[in-house]
């Protein structure tokens, strides 16, 4: 049978599938909507099953805030175009939105249901979501990348939201660890020191000098992993420290980090 535009039209709209499979559905339900749906959705079934294992190394990351909490979500697709797509970020922000106001368990759900249900049939990659979490606190700030693949969350105790901001995009830029020297763990920094042991005995360092050597290269590796340890990317000539000191100052509180979280797809 001959099938309405319109009709191809609605289908398309609903399913998000292309005009050509979306004609071949209704054709083999002589025009009947629901059954269509249904026959697109096996099929983006089918399609998420074929495309599971292909490499998802590109995609968007999204962030919708309100108040103290503030949601994060990561969708990888296959390639480059995609991820540029409008379409494809306005998704990962609704995505976003909807987690902000869903459990989490009852988002992930749906998430996976829209994305091997729609969201495969409509691309045509295999896509992933990557992470789906909300943050909350009591002041929290968010930075995300130009490319929409890198981004962080930071909360803070008290202060400014432009502090929080700037601290999340050190995070980005910079990807700490830990927060400060001490939350690294003893295994860890007895590992280091056995590096440096190595180092200094393949340099001929006399054994009686390393442990006075090797305090100078931790606070090396302190300002690599520890984000109060690092020079501030926007002034090198301080550190983060001085930079929460300096708003402790100024606001009369005591600022403190509590938590950071770095996202990277």
């Amino acid at each position: 049978m001959s099938i309405d535009t319109k009709l191809i039209t609605k289908l398309r709209e609903l399913i998000g599938a292309g005009i050509a499979d979306c004609k071949i559905a209704l054709e083999e339900v002589n025009g009947n909507l629901d059954q269509a749906v249904e026959i697109l959705r096996k099929k983006g079934a089918m399609k998420a099953a074929k495309k599971a294992e292909r490499s998802t190394n590109e995609g968007v990351i999204a962030f919708s805030q309100a108040e103290n909490k503030i949601a994060v979500v990561g969708l990888a697709c296959e390639t480059d175009f995609v991820a540029k797509n409008q379409d494809f970020i306005n998704t990962v922000n609704d995505f976003a939105k909807k987690l902000l106001t869903t459990e989490q368990a009852q988002f992930k759900d749906w998430a996976h249901k829209k994305i091997q249900n729609e969201l495969i049939v409509k691309i045509g990659e295999n896509i992933k979501l990557v992470f789906a979490e909300v943050i909350s606190g009591g002041l929290i700030g968010a930075y995300l990348h130009a490319n929409k693949k890198v981004a962080a969350a930071v909360v803070l105790n008290v202060g400014k939201t432009e502090l929080a901001t700037d601290l999340a995009m050190q995070i980005t830029a910079m990807s700490p660890r830990y927060i400060k020297p001490q939350d690294v763990p003893a295994e860890e920094l007895e590992k280091e020191k056995e590096i440096y042991r190595q180092q200094l005995k393949n340099e001929g360092k006399p054994e009686t000098m390393w442990e006075k050597i090797i305090p100078g290269k931790l606070n090396k590796f302190y300002e690599e992993v520890c984000l109060l340890n690092q020079a501030y990317i926007k002034d090198d000539k301080i550190k983060i420290i001085d930079l929460i000191k300096q708003e402790s100052k100024s606001t009369g509180q005591e600022v403190a980090v509590l938590s950071f979280k770095r996202y990277q797809i």
